[in-house]
C-alpha cells in the first residue's frame, strides 16, 4: 500500500481536487449543486475556512480555502462535506462489497488531492487553474459562462476580469 503523506500546515491554504466515484458520464455534482453549497456552508459554520476560489463540474471539484491559524485539520472538513452530502442523496448507487461492509456510500472517491499552497506565485497559479477548469473540459468555451465557480464573485471584486482567459494556453500550463 502506498504510503501518503498530507502536508498539515496550521493556517495554510491550500489546493483541493475531489473527485465523484463513477466520473463516467456523472453530473451529481451540478444537479445537486444547492444541497453541495448547503453542505459545504453548514461546515463551515463548525469548522471555519476561508473559499478563495472554488468551482463545481460535473463529477469533480476544484478549490482553494485556508484554513484558521492554528488550524491544519483540512481532513475533518473533507469527511463532513462528504458524508452529508451523501447522507441526503437516495441510496441509488452501486455499492462493492468492501464498501457495503464499512457501511459506506459509493459516491465519493475516498482520497483526495491537496496541494499547500507556498507563495503569492503558486496562489494565482492555482486560483486560475480552478477557474479555467470548465474551459479545459469542454463545458464551456468561456469561463463567465460557467455557472458553479466563485469566478464571477471575483469579476465583482475586480480580480478578474469578466473576459479573463480568452486564450486560455498559458493559464493551463501552470499547473498539472
Amino acid at each position: 500500500m502506498s504510503n501518503y503523506r498530507r502536508a498539515w500546515h496550521p493556517g495554510g491554504t491550500y489546493f483541493f481536487t475531489v473527485n465523484l466515484l463513477q466520473r463516467q458520464g456523472n453530473d451529481l455534482l451540478v444537479r445537486h449543486i444547492g444541497l453541495l453549497r448547503s453542505t459545504v456552508d453548514s461546515v463551515r459554520q463548525r469548522h471555519p475556512f476561508q473559499i478563495h476560489g472554488w468551482v463545481v463540474l460535473p463529477e469533480h471539484l476544484h478549490c482553494v480555502i485556508e484554513l484558521p491559524t492554528g488550524d491544519a485539520d483540512f481532513a475533518t472538513r473533507w469527511r463532513l462535506i462528504k458524508i452529508g452530502f451523501s447522507k441526503a442523496l437516495p441510496k441509488t448507487e452501486f455499492l462493492s462489497d468492501v464498501r457495503m461492509r464499512r457501511g459506506e456510500r459509493g459516491i465519493w472517491q475516498r482520497r483526495y488531492w491537496e496541494h499547500l499552497i507556498r507563495d503569492e506565485r503558486d496562489f494565482h497559479a492555482h486560483m486560475d487553474y480552478v477557474h479555467i477548469n470548465p474551459v479545459k473540459h469542454g463545458l464551456v468555451e468561456r469561463v463567465a459562462d460557467w455557472p458553479y465557480s466563485t469566478f464571477h464573485r471575483l469579476v465583482a471584486s475586480g480580480v478578474y476580469p469578466v473576459d479573463w482567459a480568452g486564450g486560455c494556453e498559458d493559464v493551463l500550463s501552470y499547473v498539472e
